[in-house]
C-alpha cells in the first residue's frame, strides 16, 4: 500500500512591495504549484499590498509554492493566532 501524503493547511500574511502589486503572483502560484488557495483578506494600494492567504496541499508542495514566493520578492509571515475565522 503507498503511504499517505501528508496533508497541509498553511496561514500567511503575504506582503507585496511595490514593484509587485500588480502582478498576478497569486495566480501564479495555482498555476505552478500543485496547491489550492484561499483569500481570507486582503488590503491593497498602489504603495503595497497585505494579503491574508490559506494554501492547502502536501507539506513538500505547500512549502515549494511559499518558497517560490519568498524568492519572487513576497515577504510570507505565518499568521499566529488565527483571527479570520
Amino acid at each position: 500500500m503507498k503511504p499517505q501524503k501528508e496533508k497541509v493547511c498553511e496561514r500567511v500574511y503575504l506582503t507585496f512591495p511595490k514593484e509587485l502589486v500588480r502582478e498576478p503572483i497569486v495566480c501564479w502560484l495555482a498555476k505552478n504549484f500543485d496547491v489550492v488557495f484561499n483569500i481570507r483578506g486582503s488590503t491593497v494600494t498602489a504603495e503595497m499590498g497585505l494579503v491574508a492567504l490559506e494554501i492547502d496541499g502536501e507539506r513538500a508542495e505547500v512549502n515549494r509554492a511559499i518558497q517560490w514566493l519568498r524568492e519572487k520578492g513576497v515577504v510570507v509571515e505565518p499568521i499566529e493566532k488565527n483571527v479570520i475565522e
